[in-house]
């Protein structure tokens, strides 16, 4: 077998253990080596679980017919609970606490025959969309280790991006897993509301967050998706299963759609030439694939901004709330960032009919985005305004309040998070690079419930512009 396992498909490496080519330990073994290769530049793992991993792997032998059996995997350390492993959510104020059981979509990946080989870095609470925790210090980007790998789920796309595994664990609650998916050249996709459990968690402020994963390529993700989908009882919502295996979505032909795309950012924030140019030629790419395409006007984000704060806030305090429960003790709030002591002063000014209206005007920008489908099939945007930034890019200037993080970081992700408050499934793919070198993404946006069309259609396009065999110069160091 080659040295690049962790670079090959979770799928082939699954195969090559249940046909004997590969053993579950050599996989780990090697996702291990390039954990310790590479992780004291990049850091995108806070913690790991070596010797359980490998007795893990050890149990796993030829012939097993599990879909990820021997697989490394990595958990991003925000909100799935890791049994014996260090759960911190980002923060010095959790200390130390190890979890007494895993979170549902954990036991799914291990009942899959997933290898938990650790949990990587993400900012605290998951607020921010570049990895920067104080902590644990920035995690950094394998193809620009100057810049940031984005956030919140950066780590986690940093470990795949640098083949330290083949696929990670993140999750999104306003672009936190296509954010670094678009700078660190993956695929990510976050799933239609209710489509992953949080279980035994309850959801996050309205249901905007929900859960995936990274990988290179688009079958990796629809095989993630159907081993951690699924409804777990009392989950608040769930969406409705697919017509067939979102596997069987990879490699069908979606069939003409009609696509409509933008590059002008609903908060008039200026977009980076490269972003525009990704979105326009991915435009006439889906045109000589044969759907039809035309340019849709910017988004309106009146009023959006101000009301999604206030439920991203409330939300915020809601979780230094409920991470103190399950640690038996109140979160010391001298141990929090700056940042987010902010945000809890402006969560305790607010009342909760403050936090309802907020709820119900983005319910109802909701239902005006979400009647655009009546007349296209897919939503095509950048994912972000800029390629990835300098680390410390969206930090707070001399003098500036800690809250300056989120009026710099909205005019960097003013794309992602409207689908969050949808609830619609959205994928992010590598479809351009700047001429340096650096991963550009194109957000894709489907319908309601329609994870198997953005697959199909995200396969299309992987087959026309194949992306998986570009790595950063770091890995191959």
């Amino acid at each position: 077998m080659a040295d690049d396992l962790m670079f090959r498909p979770a799928g082939e490496l699954a195969a090559a253990v249940r046909a004997g080519d590969v053993s579950a330990r050599e996989l780990v073994e090697q996702s291990l080596e390039a954990i310790g290769r590479l992780n004291g530049e990049l850091n995108a793992f806070v913690r790991l679980c070596e010797e359980r991993a490998l007795a893990e792997a050890d149990e796993i032998a030829a012939g097993d017919a599990r879909p990820l059996a021997g697989v490394p995997v990595a958990i991003k350390d925000l909100v799935q609970l890791t049994e014996g492993v260090c759960t911190s959510m980002g923060m010095a104020a959790m200390d130390d606490w190890i979890p007494p059981m895993d979170s549902a979509l954990v036991r799914r990946l291990r009942d899959a025959g997933a290898i938990v080989v650790g949990k990587t870095n993400t900012p605290e609470l998951g607020i921010l969309p570049v990895t920067e925790p104080s902590r644990f210090g920035p995690a950094r980007n394998p193809w620009d280790p100057s810049r940031t790998p984005g956030g919140s789920s950066g780590g986690s796309a940093a470990a795949v991006a640098s083949g330290m595994v083949p696929v990670a664990h993140g999750n999104d609650g306003g672009g936190s897993i296509r954010i670094p998916a678009a700078c660190c050249g993956l695929v990510g996709l976050k799933p239609s509301r209710g489509r992953v459990s949080l279980a035994p968690l309850t959801e996050y402020a309205a249901g905007i967050a929900i859960d995936g994963c990274l990988s290179h390529t688009v079958a990796d993700t629809a095989l993630v998706l159907d081993v951690i989908s699924g409804y777990e009882p009392g989950d608040p919502y769930w969406a409705p299963p697919p017509a067939r295996a979102f596997a069987e979505a990879v490699g069908t032909t979606p069939g003409p759609l009609r696509i409509a795309f933008m590059t002008a950012a609903p908060n008039g924030a200026p977009v980076h030439e490269d972003c525009v140019a990704a979105v326009t030629q991915t435009a006439e790419l889906l045109e000589s694939l044969g759907h039809t395409v035309e340019e849709a006007p910017a988004l309106s984000d009146e009023g959006y901004v101000e009301n999604f704060i206030k439920v991203w806030t409330a939300g915020t305090a809601m979780s230094v709330r409920g991470f103190g429960m399950l640690r038996g003790a109140p979160l010391d709030h001298e141990k929090l960032e700056p940042l987010t002591r902010e945000m809890l002063a402006i969560a305790d000014s607010l009342s909760a009919a403050d936090y309802l209206e907020a709820v119900g005007f983005l319910q109802l920008l909701a239902r005006g985005v979400v009647s655009m489908w009546g007349d296209l099939d897919v939503l095509v945007t950048p994912t972000v305004t800029q390629p990835a930034l300098p680390v410390g890019a969206l930090a707070p200037r001399d003098g500036q309040p800690a809250k300056a993080w989120l009026e710099n970081a909205a005019r960097w992700v003013p794309f992602t998070p409207v689908f969050n408050v949808t609830g619609q499934p959205a994928i992010s793919l590598p479809l351009h690079q700047t001429e340096d070198g650096l991963p550009v993404g194109v957000q894709f946006v489907g319908p309601p419930a329609g994870e198997e069309l953005l697959l199909s259609l995200a396969s299309q396009l992987e087959s026309a512009r194949p992306w998986h065999e570009r790595r950063p110069e770091l890995a191959a160091a």
